[in-house]
């Protein structure tokens, strides 16, 4: 116990920790009292320089129990062969799979001797061997013995490969295999033990084996020469001949390569595991020309013939190449590539999105995602992208100019230091797993740095220097991914000098028509106008545009969205901010891609207020902002202005502030259609009652003020439900002030309305301001104001019913508050009858309606299809409500609101009507209205006609779902169904009894 206790210290130099080193060093003869024993000082050091120490002794004493005989013939290789001590130290602490395979096989450790190793060429010869092939290619083994000779050579020959790999990790002057020396060593024995496998198979097959012919077809990993240390084997199967042979010839393959070296995965075959392992060359030929999916084009990109018949694997392979060159001219080929990418991405569980190696955003999948699209993209034209190794397609990418040499190289190292962590995983116990230590997990951060060759440096641990480069690979990653799929395409544009190669337009052309441009010639005058020159404006536009052209074709109009953005682009020019907010707030510029290619309203909108720009980064602050403070707001800037002419433009130019803010949010899913109804409400009252102010004052300048005027907001306006292109409907009431009679100011209450009117109607580049009084008693032969008295007058004697329910929307919205609330005071009894209405006027109003459905339809409007006047739409709703009210507000108080949604809610408590009556007028109203909302905004003009088919079809389903890919056909279908439930509710309570 002494000794030991004297012998620690000394042992932790070289990283043992283990309680039991010392008497595993001192039995193995490696240990004195003084530290290691002569002869094995540089074994020590070896030691230390392990991923894993104490598991390198663990697994040498291991040996020496294991195989005491043969203990002095190692330990005497072990001191003086230096190629031995690397690779076999190494192995044993990283591998502890590969350490149990040699303690379990005496003398196996000498393969690792210097002399001792094999070549590529003899990986095949060697299997062959071990299994008994003839020259006929049929091995003398079978069963049992076949697998286990099989294994036993493939993993022999897997330690070789691995020690090599490791080796200089402990000596650090053994030669460091790259990157791609490894992996095509690991497949070209995998390939190896395929052909020994199929050799194996013909002999548990028998003579059958004769009537046909078989070809073993590798696909993944396998077949792009890069394959990991344990990996699935992907594997297609072509035959000739009786195919039930052929396919009992396949099966036995699966099975004997399965249980020696390593799964054999056919999957990837036509029709995946429901389809026939073994097809002739025609069969593929016909399942690709007509049924294949694009992902199995992709698949196909790294088809290659490994075993089998030479001549069978190559017939197929001449027939299914150009299919593959041919992918990108397929019907949706981008859509497919996005739902491909989003599976990826979704297959990986929340709690290891970070630490997912391979499926993680920035693990190797993005890396082998975008490259792969890009030889799809171009290798059409450009046979030099036709390689089927990840590494050297990304090189010939940069090669070809389709990518940035430099981008290129450093995509290459990411993917090679990423697929370094991956196999080092991958040996500890020989499993295939993709999954990065966590980041709490220091033993196991420091057991892979030092596997990966990360040694400690400046005060920073192996396991932290290992987890800053992997997040700094895997930023690095993602970002190329993001980026690559563009970059080509903008070289070639721009005419940026420099050693990147450039690309051809056409190839520019057929890129943007892949991701979905329809005019492709004409997007690239846009990239070329936005990225031409030597300013710092073209350089900035070149570093947005990769991720914009992405971001754009993910939008219903990825055309009219990039025209959008070069207009933006070139009337902000001079701005300071505009590049610099889109540079540095990713948000910012994926949401206005968005914007731009949904809406043809917000792009007018931005150039005339691109303010609003800066809030597309803070939905709190884009769809948050207080009524009241927007309110204040317009009411301050237009007090600011002397001259009336100003006070309005101030109006209007935060009235258009506010529409695109509101616009914005609704679009991009920040509001409910309920907020978007009662903002844009607001703005349009802010505005009102701001500019009435302006006009009153400058009207009052010379002789005074002849009356106090209110505005009476009627119809959308009253209710709070104004859309984006809604008239503002209004009533105009005065009361004379003391000493001037009633004639004086109805006429100067009436050039008052008529200049707000005047004012607020004038033409000009925002969407317009129309102040409708033709709701007015008399409609358009009556005056435009009147006063108190006069509306009172006028209601006593001559109201008729349908002005009575146009009064149920009325509330004050402007003006003077009190002769406001005087208004509505005395219009409340004619609004809401006491005692409800008489059979005769219940009548009138239901003539009124089926007057309303059948004239005032536009001509060849669908009456499905309008949100307005069409069956279930705005109108049925409203009305049935609105009758509801005039026949019972006067006994239930809650009826008595300006709201559609409000006052269904109080029909329904009150027990008018059914609760499911009601939820189906509420759905039928809101989703008409987010509908009109969403046609206006879409198509930039007021519109209630929904489209059946096209393009706006799919961006209205867009907006209303928020979704990046909608189905217009369900979202058409859901809008029919939700109209027609509201249709049979409005015949049963408006036109029954």
């Amino acid at each position: 116990m002494a000794d030991r206790v004297r012998s620690t210290p000394s042992i932790a130099r070289y990283g043992l920790t283990d309680d039991r080193a010392g008497e595993h060093l001192r039995a193995a003869g490696w240990w004195t009292d003084t530290g290691p024993a002569p002869g094995h000082e540089a074994t020590m050091v070896g030691l230390s320089r392990v991923p894993d120490p104490d598991q390198a002794l663990l697994a040498i004493d291991r040996l020496r129990t294991a195989d005491p005989d043969g203990w002095s013939g190692f330990d005497r290789a072990v001191s003086t062969d230096r190629g031995l001590r690397g690779r076999l130290l190494a192995v044993f602490g990283t591998s502890s799979a590969l350490a149990d395979f040699v303690i379990a096989r005496p003398g196996e450790w000498r393969r690792l001797l210097t002399d001792r190793q094999h070549s590529f060429a003899d990986y095949a010869r060697v299997l062959r061997e071990a299994v008994e092939v003839d020259e006929s290619g049929v091995a003398g083994l079978t069963g049992a013995d076949a697998v286990r000779a099989l294994r036993a050579a493939y993993r022999g020959l897997l330690l070789e490969i691995a020690a090599d790999d490791l080796g200089h990790l402990v000596a650090p002057d053994l030669p460091v295999p790259t990157f791609a020396q490894t992996t095509a060593r690991l497949t070209t024995l995998a390939e190896a033990a395929i052909r020994a496998a199929l050799a194996v198979a013909r002999a548990e097959v028998g003579p059958a084996r004769e009537r046909c012919r078989l070809a073993v077809i590798a696909m993944g990993k396998c077949g792009g020469h890069e394959l990991n240390y344990v990996s699935d084997v992907d594997v297609l199967f072509v035959g000739d001949g009786d195919l039930d042979v052929a396919t009992r010839l396949a099966s036995e393959l699966l099975r004997v390569a399965g249980q020696a070296c390593f799964e054999v995965d056919a999957a990837l075959r036509p029709e995946g595991k429901a389809g026939p392992l073994v097809r002739t060359v025609d069969g593929h030929a016909a399942y690709y020309q007509r049924w294949a999916r694009t992902w199995e084009f992709q698949a196909l990109l790294k088809a290659n013939a490994i075993a089998g018949d030479d001549e069978l694997g190559h017939d197929y392979l001449d027939v299914v190449r150009p299919l593959v060159w041919a992918a990108a001219d397929r019907d949706n080929f981008v859509d497919d590539v996005r739902a491909m990418r989003r599976r990826v991405e979704e297959h990986v569980p929340a709690e290891l999105a970070g630490r997912e190696l391979k499926l993680g955003r920035g693990g190797l999948r993005d890396v082998e995602f975008a490259v792969q699209l890009l030889q799809l993209v171009h290798g059409r034209n450009d046979e030099a992208l036709r390689r089927r190794s990840t590494v050297d397609a990304l090189a010939a990418l940069g090669e070809g100019g389709y990518v940035g040499r430099a981008d290129a190289a450093e995509l290459g190292e990411s993917y090679r230091f990423l697929r370094l962590l991956e196999h080092r995983l991958q040996l500890q116990k020989l499993r295939r797993t993709h999954v990065f230590p966590a980041s709490d997990d220091a033993d196991g951060l420091r057991w892979l740095a030092r596997a990966a060759g990360i040694r400690p440096e400046r005060g920073r641990g192996e396991g932290q220097r290992l987890l800053d480069e992997y997040r700094r690979h895997q930023r690095r990653v993602r970002r190329l991914h993001e980026k690559l799929f563009y970059r080509p395409l903008l070289e070639a544009v721009a005419r940026v000098p420099g050693e990147v190669l450039r690309l051809s337009a056409k190839s520019a052309q057929a890129r943007l028509a892949a991701l979905g441009f329809a005019a492709p010639d004409g997007a690239l005058r846009h990239i070329e106008a936005l990225t031409t020159g030597v300013s710092r404006r073209a350089a900035i536009q070149g570093a947005l545009l990769p991720a914009l052209l992405d971001m754009l074709s993910e939008t219903p109009d990825p055309d009219g969205g990039l025209l959008a953005y070069r207009r933006v682009s070139e009337a902000l020019a001079s701005t300071d901010w505009y590049l610099r907010v889109l540079r540095d707030e990713a948000a910012v510029v994926e949401r206005l891609a968005t914007l731009l290619g949904t809406s043809r309203l917000v792009p007018d909108l931005v150039v005339r207020a691109p303010e609003v720009l800066r809030l597309l980064g803070d939905p709190d602050k884009l769809a948050g902002r207080d009524v009241a403070e927007v309110a204040a707001s317009l009411r301050q800037a237009v007090n600011r202005q002397a001259y009336l002419g100003n006070a309005v433009a101030a109006a209007r130019s935060l009235r258009r502030h506010e529409l695109l803010r509101i616009a914005s949010a609704d679009l991009l899913g920040f509001m409910d259609v309920l907020g978007v109804c009662r903002a844009l409400s607001s703005v349009w009252v802010s505005v009102l009652e701001a500019t009435l102010d302006a006009v009153d004052r400058a009207e009052s300048a010379g002789s005074g003020r002849r009356a106090s005027i209110a505005v009476i907001g009627m119809g959308r306006l009253g209710g709070a439900e104004l859309g984006y292109g809604s008239d503002a409907d209004v009533l105009f009431v005065c009361e004379p002030t003391e000493g001037v009679s009633d004639q004086d100011a109805v006429k100067y209450a009436t050039r008052v309305a008529q200049s707000v009117r005047k004012l607020l109607g004038a033409p000009s580049q925002d969407p317009p301001l129309q102040v409708d009084v033709d709701l007015r008693p008399e409609g358009r032969s009556g005056p435009i104001v009147r006063t108190l008295e006069s509306y009172r007058a006028y209601y006593g004697q001559w109201a008729e019913v349908w002005e009575a329910q146009a009064l149920l929307r009325a509330r004050p919205v402007a003006g003077d508050a009190g002769l406001g609330a005087r208004f509505i005071e005395m219009i409340d009894p004619l609004r809401y009858p006491d005692g409800g209405l008489d059979a005769e006027r219940i009548r009138e109003i239901r003539r009124i309606k089926a007057r309303v459905d059948t004239e005032r339809l536009p001509r060849g409007a669908d009456p499905v299809l309008h949100t307005k006047l069409g069956r279930g739409g705005l109108a049925d709703v409203e009305w049935t409500l609105q009758l509801l009210q005039l026949r019972h507000a006067f006994e239930v108080p809650a009826l008595r609101t300006t709201s559609t949604v409000d006052g269904l809610g109080a029909a329904a408590a009150a027990g008018l009507v059914e609760e499911a009556d009601a939820a189906a007028l509420r759905a039928a109203w809101l989703l008409a209205t987010r509908t009109r909302n969403a046609l206006t905004v879409v198509r930039g003009k007021v519109n209630d006609q929904v489209p059946a088919s096209g393009r706006d079809l799919v961006a209205v389903a867009g907006v209303l779902r928020q979704t990046t890919d909608p189905d217009p056909g369900e979202f058409l279908d859901s809008y029919l169904r939700t109209m027609r439930r509201a249709r049979a509710v409005v015949e049963r309570l408006f036109y029954g009894d």
